[in-house]
């Protein structure tokens, strides 16, 4: 209680973050016994329908497990996330050492504004650039004719099995250079004279990298990919509503995706309820796994 005393305006200062999120995170956790009801909504109070309607138990869960989309959005959530998080994080970390080893600071500063300005795009206007570059007459198919690499225009946002590597490098495009910051902090905050010492023993930039730079950010790379494991299911829902379409949907339609079909254009909102708690069980186990081996194996974990 002393220390809390002293300390008691840094409790100020965390006071509003605490409140939002015990209203915005922990509040609405409420909403998730829709998943074991019954519910059918329609006009009147929705209290009084939420808690007088039918209990279930885990037949939503059940009915979900069964159906026939199932496998083919758990296929497409975890291999377009994984593609995601395979190419997606190792981008940041090349961007940020590559950053740190230019010595142009206006050469520096201009490319670093023009990586993290994708990020504060929205979705809705990234969407549609990457619909009108890879269109029958877009960009990319105008590039591949004129070097002679095709003879007709790939309709890439037809080919189902084209969408995972789209979704992925539309990722990637969009988040690299904000993800790169926490790296390029991180190599700020390393020691000078480790690499002056390299320098004379005779290392040059590539082995001061490879011998200190890159072990040096290994427990923010662990750190950082533990929480990028646990959002392996949620692959968010903005770029694949907006990149799908009903020809590649056997491809595009993930967890998210199919919950807002259910839940909202079908009006099954405890089935859409039921989808999104097996999504974040799924979710917090992976990220309890993945942080248990990095604790054994580098002795680096988030707790």
């Amino acid at each position: 209680m002393k220390k809390m005393f002293r300390q008691r305006f840094l409790y100020l200062l965390l006071l509003p973050g605490a409140i939002w999120a015990i209203c915005f995170a922990y509040g609405p956790m409420a909403g998730l016994y829709m998943a074991f009801i019954d519910y059918q909504p329609g006009l009147g109070d929705f209290w009084s329908r939420f808690f007088s309607s039918e209990f279930v138990g885990f037949q939503w869960f059940k009915y979900f497990f069964a159906g026939q989309d199932f496998l083919i959005v758990l296929r497409n959530t975890l291999v377009s996330s994984t593609l995601t998080l395979a190419i997606g994080f190792v981008i940041p970390i090349l961007i940020a050492i590559s950053l740190n080893e230019v010595k142009n600071m206006a050469f520096k500063r201009v490319v670093q504004t023009v990586s993290y300005m994708p990020y504060f795009i929205s979705w809705v206007i990234a969407a549609n650039i990457f619909v009108t570059l890879l269109s029958a007459d877009g960009l990319l198919n105008e590039l591949l004719k004129s070097l002679g690499w095709i003879d007709e225009s790939i309709l890439f946002m037809q080919e189902g099995k084209l969408f995972w590597g789209i979704v992925a490098g539309a990722n990637t495009w969009k988040d690299m250079g904000y993800n790169s910051i926490m790296y390029l902090a991180a190599i700020a905050s390393l020691n000078p004279e480790l690499f002056e010492a390299a320098k004379v023993d005779g290392a040059g930039r590539l082995r001061q990298i490879w011998n200190i730079t890159l072990p040096l950010l290994k427990p923010t790379i662990v750190i950082l990919l533990i929480l990028q494991v646990g959002n392996l299911l949620n692959t968010a829902f903005d770029q694949y509503y907006l990149l799908g379409n009903s020809l590649n949907r056997e491809y595009s339609d993930v967890i998210d995706t199919y919950a807002f079909r259910y839940g909202i254009q079908s009006g099954m909102l405890s089935y859409a309820t039921a989808v999104g708690l097996f999504k974040s069980v799924v979710a917090f186990l992976m990220v309890l796994t993945v942080n248990g081996i990095a604790r054994k194996l580098e002795s680096n974990s988030l707790f």
